[in-house]
């Protein structure tokens, strides 16, 4: 990934969050067949080892755990805020008119080497953190115990859990920091008019 020095985020918190809060990842994997890419949502420990553990699960009809055994090497992408911005945007635009369309977003390529856990206790570990995760904001949060067990178990067993112990993170967060504070904060604002806080935000912070 070409990143150039204004652009790279190497804070270990910062690249957490970007994961944390978009976990639907793009696990590219390679294999006899080629490159393949599948979207997993994850969940990110990154108080287990240096700089941490993703894990999952994938349909036992998905070939991906066959495919790629134990020990490949893979990537998984996680995209966050992303926005088109206009030059029109920009206050020195009308003044100089030297300015270009361009498209801000933040972005976290998560390397590591893959594990494939076909047991019953991981998937049924992972299901659990996952579904405690999401069903949080939900008044009344769905539990593997809201459904009778023996539906639970035969869901379980159609899943296989993977587990990716991270070698690198590598984070870039294109957010106008090359461009002058006025035109970065007005780009803002105006993503923030249209319904675009997260972009807005994201820029804010930037300065």
């Amino acid at each position: 990934m070409y990143i150039p020095e204004h652009f790279a985020e190497t804070r270990p918190d910062e690249l957490a969050r970007i994961i944390r809060e978009h976990p639907l990842g793009m696990l590219v994997t390679q294999g006899s067949v080629g490159l393949d890419v599948d979207h997993i949502p994850f969940e990110f420990d990154a108080g287990v080892g240096t700089p941490g553990v993703l894990s999952a699960h994938v349909a036992r009809a998905n070939t991906l755990w066959q495919r790629c055994p134990t020990g490949s090497a893979v990537m998984v992408v996680f995209s966050g805020a992303e926005a088109y911005i206009s030059p029109n945007w920009y206050p020195s635009k009308h003044e100089a008119h030297r300015q270009v369309p361009t498209w801000n977003y933040e972005v976290v390529h998560a390397h590591g080497t893959l594990t494939i856990h076909d047991d019953e206790r991981f998937v049924r570990r992972i299901v659990a953190r996952l579904t405690r995760q999401h069903e949080a904001a939900e008044p009344r949060p769905w539990r593997m115990g809201d459904s009778a067990p023996e539906y639970i178990d035969t869901m379980l067993r159609s899943i296989v859990g993977i587990e990716i112990s991270l070698t690198s993170l590598v984070g870039k967060v294109k957010l106008s920091q090359n461009k002058e504070a006025r035109d970065r904060l007005h780009a803002a604002d105006t993503l923030e008019a249209r319904g675009r806080s997260d972009m807005a935000q994201a820029m804010r912070k930037a300065g």
